[in-house]
């Protein structure tokens, strides 16, 4: 998948930095709308008058802030596409990303080559998680293992995942291993595995028995 006729929009309150990726995304790609927003009131208000394929947001916004933009954005349109800029990796930051709805983040300073292939995967309706966030989900894991119960916020949080971890939670309820769904999908086992953590992690479980069983309670799944 590449980024031609994709419509993004850049939510950044740094000038210098939107303009500076402005040029890069465009040298690189044929875009067919880069918006921007310096806050985050503005970019829900953009999203309300035209439809975006991803929304590049700056994590450290003035005013409502990044992660509260993230959270009404993902309320307003359930299955618009965010990747978080950021320049912070802090462990404590990837669950409330998790949690607020992004489908992952690039740090800033990252090559432009690695932005671009960010985006585009998570466009296609994967995440984009580095090896620190990939950690402190598996170590979320590690040491919470509630028993699963009826949960009456179930049905938000299945309705937090994407189109994709909804795809892949399918092939999970068939049995299918890592690289059975990689090699389905056409995708890296390693994103596989991401996947399975980011959807572990918004539904509050701790394996895929749990996550298959909210998923069928939801009738998401057969």
């Amino acid at each position: 998948m590449t980024l031609d006729n994709r419509r993004i929009l850049l939510v950044e309150d740094d000038e210098l930095f939107r303009l500076g990726l402005q040029v890069r995304l465009q040298q690189d790609t044929n875009i067919a709308v880069l918006a921007e927003a310096s806050d985050g009131e503005t970019a829900i208000a953009l999203a309300k008058l035209q439809t975006f394929d991803l929304v590049l947001l700056d994590i450290g916004l003035p005013g409502l802030g990044g992660m509260e933009t993230c959270r009404q954005l993902k309320q307003n349109h359930p299955n618009l596409p965010i990747l978080v800029l950021t320049s912070r990796n802090e462990r404590t930051l990837i669950s409330r990303l998790v949690t607020a709805g992004a489908q992952g983040y690039c740090m800033k300073g990252v090559a432009a080559e690695t932005l671009i292939l960010a985006m585009r995967s998570v466009i296609a309706g994967a995440s984009w998680w580095d090896a620190t966030a990939t950690a402190e989900i598996q170590h979320t894991f590690q040491n919470h293992s509630p028993e699963l119960t009826e949960d009456p916020s179930s049905e938000i949080k299945v309705n937090t995942l994407t189109r994709r971890e909804k795809e892949i939670l399918m092939l999970m309820s068939e049995h299918k291993t890592n690289q059975e769904i990689a090699d389905l999908l056409y995708i890296s086992s390693g994103t596989v595995r991401v996947h399975i953590h980011t959807i572990l992690h918004k539904l509050e479980v701790a394996d895929r028995k749990q996550a298959i069983a909210i998923a069928t309670q939801n009738h998401l799944l057969p």
